[in-house]
């Protein structure tokens, strides 16, 4: 697949937008546009942010994304049975999907939650990376994960770019 989706899921204040935040070095929000993100001190790709999960928001995420076809999108999404209608909008636009599930999230007890929503066999079935990941932990890891990952992905269908 030709366009790349990034996700993390999880409940409210799990570390969600901190993990957007962790990778680009500051707060960010969703935009309008194309943004930078940088891999390393020299080399970037494009990329597009929903920032705040549509499921919060009662949005349609393809209603969030405001440019045509961006080729990588990173995503907020809600652990709750109808995050299926956001994976659905990338499936169906022919992104491949890599998702963090934040769990236990940054502000839920300190135990692993079950899969109540029946949400990961439905990923399972996707063409898709999927993986826990702690949030009470130190974000660094899972943000390298997903640096080290796009630049993989971005590396190997020329999408670096160079300051």
């Amino acid at each position: 697949m030709e366009k790349l989706l990034v996700a993390v899921m999880g409940h409210r204040d799990s570390g969600k937008s901190y993990t957007w935040n962790q990778l680009f070095g500051g707060t960010v929000k969703t935009g309008k546009y194309i943004r930078k993100l940088y891999l390393n001190d020299s080399e970037y790709v494009d990329v597009f942010l929903v920032s705040g999960s549509p499921e919060e928001r009662g949005e349609y995420v393809g209603d969030l994304i405001t440019v045509d076809n961006p080729r990588i999108v990173l995503c907020s999404m809600q652990y709750r049975k109808d995050v299926t209608e956001s994976l659905d909008y990338f499936i169906n636009n022919d992104y491949f999907i890599f998702l963090h599930w934040i769990n236990p999230g940054y502000s839920d007890s300190p135990v692993i939650h079950h899969d109540i929503n029946g949400v990961v066999p439905y990923i399972n079935s996707l063409s898709a990376m999927f993986g826990i990941r702690d949030g009470k932990k130190d974000a660094a890891s899972r943000v390298n994960e997903i640096k080290e990952y796009i630049y993989g992905w971005a590396k190997y269908r020329n999408l670096i770019k160079t300051v």
